[in-house]
């Protein structure tokens, strides 16, 4: 066993395990390789060639139409066998956890999911994951012989890989496997598209983040007001979409996005954990809150304690004329 092998099926969240990867690899004296599965990976299989992966293992059989769980990890589980892996690192996405528990079955491996972070230490891999709630932090070392790790999603830069060390592959580092999948179990006989919006809070550059600090829903519209004259995403706290004022693709947070955008706006937002470790990452954070012992401040760059309602209109209006 001599690699570690990436895949993920969001090339975004598999080039962020690229990163990870090729920063562990010295360290663990392995090797770095990727997966593309399904008929419409192969741009995917380049994009991780091109950023040092090699090889890079294509699966495009029929059967991963779809890219059902249960045939995806017979197809990674045939890849990790091939390359030697004996570190499997895969996207916390929610395809992403059922596929770590089915993958590391299959390898008779050990399995961690949703880890935050990942470091070598004494020559074993530990890993980090919230725990009680996004209170504190778990730390779990694997001691497997094989092991499976799903990383959340913004824990590493996609623009890790390729660093020091890696060598920029090219179309001759894909190598076409075809395992002979079996059928998945469950037959897709429609798709329909999802109904309402959908927002892409970890792509994001600019958030405004809405909390319990609104008196109703129709306050809502301050926040889009904000957001739209930032020419940033609206967010929420967990608690906002569950009153239905705001729908679950906003929401940041231990239930929703991971985001690291470039300013995050907290707005009547106290700071509970639950929330803030979907945005801590934040490369500036701005704060608008009246409690001046609001836990939300201990992570402001900047912050103004004051009403909302009196300071955001202004702000909008400032923002406005510049």
């Amino acid at each position: 066993m001599t690699a570690i092998l990436v895949y993920s099926e969001q090339l975004d969240t598999a080039l962020e395990l690229l990163g990870a990867a090729q920063t562990l690899a010295p360290q663990l004296d392995l090797t770095v390789s990727a997966a593309g599965l399904g008929a419409e990976a192969a741009p995917q299989a380049a994009a991780l060639a091109a950023r040092g992966a090699a090889p890079v293992y294509l699966c495009t059989e029929p059967a991963l139409e779809g890219l059902d769980t249960g045939v995806a990890a017979q197809a990674l589980a045939h890849i990790a066998e091939q390359a030697g892996a004996r570190l499997v690192l895969l996207g916390s996405t929610r395809r992403g956890r059922a596929l770590a528990g089915r993958l590391a079955q299959r390898l008779g491996a050990g399995c961690v999911t949703d880890a935050s972070s990942l470091a070598v230490e004494d020559g074993l891999l530990v890993a980090g994951r919230y725990n009680l709630g996004g209170a504190t932090v778990q730390r779990e070392a694997l001691t497997s012989a094989v092991q499976v790790v799903a990383v959340m999603p913004k824990v590493f830069a996609a623009d890790e890989a390729g660093g020091v060390g890696t060598v920029v592959a090219g179309a001759d580092a894909i190598v076409d496997v075809s395992p002979g999948l079996a059928a998945p179990a469950v037959r897709v006989v429609d798709r329909q598209p999802r109904e309402g919006e959908t927002v892409d809070l970890a792509a994001a550059a600019r958030i405004v983040g809405v909390g319990r600090g609104l008196a109703k829903r129709d306050d809502v519209t301050l926040g889009e007001g904000l957001a739209a004259a930032l020419g940033a995403e609206l967010a929420c706290t967990k608690s906002l979409a569950d009153f239905g004022w705001m729908s679950d693709d906003r929401i940041v947070g231990l239930s929703g996005a991971k985001t690291s955008p470039e300013v995050y706006l907290a707005v009547g937002i106290s700071g509970q954990v639950q929330h803030t470790v979907g945005m801590a990452q934040a490369r500036v954070v701005a704060v608008v809150n009246q409690d001046k012992d609001a836990p939300i401040f201990a992570l402001a760059d900047y912050g103004v304690i004051g009403d909302l309602y009196q300071i955001v209109p202004a702000l909008i209006e400032r923002l406005k004329t510049l």
